[in-house]
């Protein structure tokens, strides 16, 4: 196998196809999180359609997480055995079709096996492109997963945006999620077209229908559920700590949430020049710093702008770390895609529990005492950044090794 999970192809490449294969790529995060956006805006229709309560709807929004972490391991031996490409655009397309089974559920006993089907599409063909995206990181040289990530995040954005124009506009979630799959169906498989076209050779040994993934890659995603937790934290709680907290209006509390998203939008769109000039350590450290000093200002918050610039602190500090643990996991063993399937299952779950906690400890004090453990987690990651540091090694494809630190091309550690 290649070093990140995805078939070994040692033909070196041209510069030109490798930057068409990034672009691609960056395609295919963003086809991924608009599919995620699309699906955020339409929850209530399918509580309202599905006449369930919250209660119930908080058990069938488990079940996504579930599908996911159940498939994520699959991922390494489907792409072993249909090649990178075919892979993934078989991969991407169950994702996108998958939008429309929540919709198309009657009823609570439909809705959860829909959402389980529906995570698990998510997570298998989050595996392969983020193996995919390693694999072209590494040929090309120079940090590109911050950036691909943050494609996710516009794409997710931009699937809010479409479906909150939906909503506005009184369309049948059915009609909506339909349209909304067949396009971005059609779409990823021609962003696929781009990709690299790795195939496995005959001597390669498929790998393990199911494996632990390596010690390492538990280090690293510990790193990831920190950085996760702050997220959902952030996304799913700032507005209610403003609008209870400190008592502002709806408008001003939502906007929080958008500032928020943007803010890691455009920090992970960014981050890849910051880790090629410093390294993924030092910038997951620096980061660390930045969230913790932003839950500190959200935890002292007297004023709505106090606590605004804190979640806008904590986003970009906390954006690049969750890129740099999948391109760390697919570098940290001979395992790469159970090494990434154990980040993402962990982040996932970090994402999973992270709403419920923060509600459990403001329901047995305040909002403000969750806080400050979101603001501990921040401040594990300047602890834990030294896990991202893994041995150097060839790039496939012929071009030069990525750094332990991944930061650059060929440049020493600076730690």
């Amino acid at each position: 196998m290649a070093g990140n999970g995805v078939p070994h192809d040692v033909t070196p490449l041209p510069r030109e196809e490798l930057r068409r294969a990034r672009r691609s790529v960056a395609l295919v995060f963003l086809i991924h999180g608009s599919v995620t956006g699309n699906f955020a805006t339409r929850i209530p229709w399918i509580q309202d359609h599905t006449s369930i309560s919250p209660g119930q709807l908080g058990l069938a929004l488990a079940f996504p997480a579930i599908g996911a972490s159940l498939a994520m391991p699959l991922a390494g031996r489907i792409t072993h055995r249909f090649g990178a490409r075919t892979a993934l655009r078989g991969l991407l397309a169950l994702w996108t079709l998958s939008l429309l089974l929540p919709a198309l559920s009657p009823g609570l006993y439909t809705l959860c096996p829909a959402l389980l089907l529906y995570g698990a599409a998510a997570g298998v063909s989050d595996v392969a492109m983020n193996a995919l995206g390693v694999e072209t990181e590494d040929r090309l040289g120079k940090p590109i997963m911050s950036g691909l990530h943050g494609m996710w995040s516009a794409g997710a954005l931009l699937g809010s945006a479409a479906g909150t124009v939906a909503a506005h506009a009184g369309w049948d979630a059915r009609l909506h999620l339909t349209g909304a799959a067949l396009v971005l169906t059609l779409f990823g498989g021609l962003a696929c077209r781009g990709v690299l076209d790795l195939r496995s050779t005959p001597e390669e040994h498929p790998p393990p229908r199911f494996a632990l993934p390596p010690r390492s890659a538990l280090l690293i995603g510990a790193l990831g559920f920190c950085a996760v937790f702050a997220e959902g934290a952030g996304l799913d709680w700032s507005a209610v700590y403003l609008r209870d907290a400190l008592g502002t209006d709806a408008g001003l509390a939502a906007a929080s949430t958008t500032a928020f998203a943007c803010t890691m939008a455009a920090a992970r769109l960014a981050g890849d020049k910051v880790v090629a000039r410093f390294g993924a350590v030092h910038t997951v450290r620096a980061g660390g710093v930045l969230a913790a000093a932003g839950g500190l200002l959200i935890i002292a918050a007297r004023h709505p702008a106090m606590a605004m610039g804190g979640f806008g602190l904590m986003g970009l500090g906390i954006a690049v770390v969750v890129p740099l643990a999948f391109a760390a996991a697919g570098r940290s063993g001979p395992a790469p895609s159970q090494a990434i399937a154990g980040v993402a299952t962990i982040t996932y779950t970090s994402g999973l529990i992270a709403p419920s906690a923060i509600g459990g400890i403001a329901q047995a004090t305040s909002l403000t005492a969750s806080f400050m453990l979101v603001t501990a987690l921040a401040c594990g990651l300047v602890l834990g950044a030294r896990v991202l540091r893994v041995p150097s090694r060839t790039a496939s494809g012929g071009t030069p090794a990525m750094t332990g630190d991944l930061g650059g091309l060929g440049d020493l550690e600076r730690s």
